[in-house]
């Protein structure tokens, strides 16, 4: 694990010891089922970037921005909440949540403990992102589990082959390949190395041949509508966007519009 995520492990680790006890009533909110087309975007809403520095104001632009990814057809919302780099926090994603009741919210953040799926579902979120890298296999299940039982979907985001080649084998297991069927268990290859934050979108190319049969996503270095019809043709599904929505006033507009160009890219 590299010295960002070591650092991003650790702290994840304390927030969680500090989490208290969530119980089942605190976990009443509705779960929002994805519902997947033929290419979909997953739009994200973070308030800063280590490699893009600042991004949001307040509360009220999250609120207005998720209402523009909802209007523009977003598949669900992903809400970064880690606060140390990202200037994240779980309120954000409460936030979005009351301002897009029916469209799912994922909690982006170093999730090291099924505690913090838990603070997710209490949050309102519908989905988690789990990086494979920093989940040995027994805590990977565990969190693997943990969504299940209260049926959260989750993204699975790998860096690299051997990454896809252990959440590749979870198909081996027939829990795991009935959610994947019905669209609850995502594979993510990140185009960024969060070693150095640099992206590097040749990622996307050189790991399409490693790919699951499974819905897959395309994140990060994704910017218009013919990166979404590339990434399209490589096998991808769905496409998470961050910093170029983020920078966009209206973002319905592009986030319809790569829609748009990856299901024409896939059916090409």
């Amino acid at each position: 694990m590299s010295d960002f995520l070591q650092t991003m492990a650790t702290l994840s680790a304390e927030r969680a010891a500090t989490a208290g006890v969530i119980t089942a009533a605190n976990l009443d909110k509705p779960v929002v089922p994805l519902r997947l087309g033929a290419f979909d975007v997953i739009a994200e809403i973070k308030d800063r970037s280590p490699a893009e520095g600042g991004l949001a104001t307040d509360g009220a632009d999250r609120s207005e921005r998720a209402r523009q990814y909802a209007m523009g057809g977003a598949a669900a919302i992903s809400v970064l909440t880690e606060p140390s780099r990202f200037d994240g926090a779980l309120e954000h994603v409460e936030e979005v949540v009351a301002a897009v009741p029916d469209t799912p919210v994922m909690r982006k953040d170093f999730l090291v403990d099924p505690v913090q799926i838990l603070e997710a579902r209490r949050a309102g979120a519908s989905g988690v992102l789990l990086i494979v890298t920093m989940l040995d296999d027994a805590a990977l299940r565990a969190m693997l589990d943990c969504a299940a039982e209260h049926g959260l979907f989750v993204l699975l985001e790998s860096f690299d082959e051997l990454d896809l080649a252990r959440a590749s084998q979870l198909l081996d297991n027939s829990g795991d390949q009935q959610r994947a069927e019905r669209g609850e268990l995502l594979f993510g290859v990140n185009t960024r190395d969060l070693r150095t934050l640099h992206v590097d979108p040749r990622r996307l190319q050189t790991l399409a041949p490693f790919l699951p049969r499974a819905r897959c996503v395309a994140e990060s270095g994704l910017h218009s509508s013919a990166d979404a019809a590339t990434v399209a043709g490589l096998g991808y599904t769905l496409a998470l966007v961050g910093t170029a929505l983020m920078r966009r006033d209206y973002p319905a507009g592009l986030l319809g519009e790569m829609r748009a160009a990856g299901a024409v890219g896939i059916t090409a």
